[in-house]
């Protein structure tokens, strides 16, 4: 099973592959569609550990794990940056 999911001008693709009955393993890969110059191996496939999930876990990890890794290469949102200045 597949999943392209967008976020920040990145593309987090996810793939899942049954491991047992209503199980599966999950991979994903960070690919930027707006061709930013951004330091670091980015593209490269990464199977997350803990696993078996069910589809439905294994979806919602893999969103905020390439939303996290994305966070990481870019810094914080400019909405974030905005709202961290009024505390």
């Amino acid at each position: 099973m597949y999943r392209m999911i967008s976020y920040r001008g990145f593309e987090i693709h996810v793939e899942l592959s049954l491991s047992a009955k209503d199980l599966y393993d999950v991979r994903f890969q960070i690919k930027d569609c707006e061709n930013r110059n951004i330091a670091g191996e980015t593209g490269r496939v990464i199977s997350l550990r803990n696993g078996p999930f069910t589809r439905r876990w294994a979806y919602l990890i893999a969103e905020v794990a390439g939303q996290a890794a994305i966070d990481v290469l870019l810094g914080p949102a400019e909405a974030d940056d905005a709202d961290a200045g009024s505390v």
